[in-house]
């Protein structure tokens, strides 16, 4: 049976194929945003066509929830007249967006001489913020009122007025100056009467956010408040613009999937996974690979300093493997922890002391539990296959144990740490991914292991 994106691609495609673009526009008009977009993502090749056909005001909606890839190429073949009217319709804070991720210049420079000069205006002042800020996010539409109207005058005002702006759920009380005093829901304004001035239905319950604030920190406001639209205000508290809920969602979801990429071992892909040129894939891949790479290449430098040593008690070497997992494993499940409860705000830069010392007891705990296994698992293989494990079966299990408990208690410390550290430095966090914790840990589990093994053999190991 075929599903309803693929009904839609089958007669988009009959429709272009018999190039009959009245019943096209008429189909996909009837069609919701959010299919057509579908719809670009599975033919591609013909979504300037689709953008072309679609009545403005739908091609403006499709085209603003386009990845830049293909807004890119819908922009080089559109023609100027239709390319024109959708970027003059776009919202400031998309035109923002769609400008500072654009990376060809004379494109830029081609949308920008399509603009008025009081929107080219507006977009450079925007993106002169810092990308990552709550700045880059926001637009300057938005609608407010002096603290002085009556109820009357303010519903006469958004009457006039409200047809200009992204939003009209909450208007913005200002004083003369353009200071920020309190914000009210469209609803109070509704349910009292006319004559009633504004300052009496001000609570002083004000929630807004700087134009410097990272967007971290808009998300996590945006999550605890329950606000389609927050303010955004300068260091004098005068209101620049508003920050609506669907960029911080867009914003959440690029955050996170940028971080699963970084946790992942790899640079952040700047565009989808199947747009990406196969040499840039290869690139944001290697370079952390090189890395990872001579940081395991430590662990044959280890091997070989202890090689007399496991020579003499060959059967160590059975264990290495096993170190060497336990160790990353416990690593990259507390760098992966510690790195979400800091993106979510759970954790801050001055919990490293708590967290340091819940983590020292959990995976001291864990290393006994997987100790108290391997010691566990050594006994029962040597009641099975006595010559398994050789004369020194005990101080091997005891070995064993003692190792786990210190790699799986080290590999916990050092991956909860290092978030904390590459914070400190000014770094992101999900940096310490969790192939990079792993490549740490397996060098200095090794030391552990072989060193743990070294006073238990004692002159056995070194030739007595």
């Amino acid at each position: 049976m075929k599903t309803s994106i693929e009904q839609l691609k089958e007669q988009a495609l009959s429709l272009i194929e018999a190039d009959d673009v009245n019943q096209l526009r008429i189909y996909l008009d009837e069609q919701h945003i959010s299919d057509i977009e579908d719809l670009i993502d599975e033919i591609p090749e013909h979504a300037a066509l689709i953008i072309d056909t679609l009545s403005i005001k739908r091609a403006i909606n499709v085209f603003r929830i386009l990845d830049v890839p293909t807004q890119e190429r819908v922009i080089n073949k559109l023609s100027e007249e239709k390319l024109s009217e959708i970027i003059n319709g776009l919202p400031p804070d998309d035109l923002t967006a769609l400008f500072g991720e654009l990376g060809d210049s004379s494109l830029v420079d081609r949308l920008a001489s399509l603009l008025s000069v009081e929107d080219r205006d507006e977009v450079s002042t925007l993106l002169s913020y810092p990308e990552d800020t709550i700045g880059r996010l926001m637009t300057p539409d938005f609608l407010a009122i002096n603290k002085d109207y009556t109820v009357r005058e303010a519903l006469e005002y958004i009457r006039r007025n409200g047809k200009n702006y992204e939003t009209i759920d909450v208007v913005y009380i200002l004083d003369d100056k353009g200071v920020l005093i309190d914000d009210l829901r469209i609803r109070e304004l509704l349910i009292n009467d006319p004559e009633t001035p504004i300052s009496e239905l001000m609570d002083g319950r004000l929630i807004s956010l700087k134009a410097l604030d990272p967007t971290e920190e808009g998300i996590k406001i945006f999550k605890m408040n329950n606000r389609v639209a927050l303010p955004v205000i300068d260091a004098d508290r005068v209101l620049l613009g508003i920050v609506t809920i669907d960029d911080i969602l867009w914003k959440a979801d690029e955050e996170y999937s940028e971080d699963m990429q970084r946790i992942g071992g790899t640079q952040a892909l700047d565009e989808p996974y199947l747009d990406l040129p196969i040499h840039k894939l290869i690139k944001k891949r290697a370079g952390w690979l090189i890395i990872l790479f001579v940081g395991e290449l430590l662990t044959a430098s280890v091997m070989q300093y202890y090689e007399e040593q496991l020579a003499q008690v060959i059967v160590l070497a059975m264990f290495l493997p096993l170190m060497i997992s336990s160790g990353g494993n416990s690593g990259s499940q507390a760098s992966t922890l510690i790195i979400q409860a800091m993106a979510m705000g759970e954790v801050k830069l001055r919990d490293w002391w708590q967290v340091f010392r819940r983590e020292l007891v959990s995976g001291l705990s864990l290393g006994l539990i997987l100790g108290s296994l391997g010691l566990l698992r050594i006994f029962v293989w040597h009641s099975i296959f006595p010559d398994l494990y050789g004369e020194q079966w005990m101080l091997v299990a005891f070995t064993v144990a003692l190792s786990l408990v210190g790699i799986v208690m080290w590999g916990s410390l050092i991956g909860s740490m290092l978030p904390f550290l590459l914070r400190r430095l000014g770094a992101d966090p999900a940096t310490s991914s969790a192939p990079f914790v792993a490549t740490i840990v397996d060098v200095t589990g090794l030391i552990i292991y072989l060193g743990v093994a070294s006073l238990i053999f004692g002159s056995i190991m070194h030739g007595g």
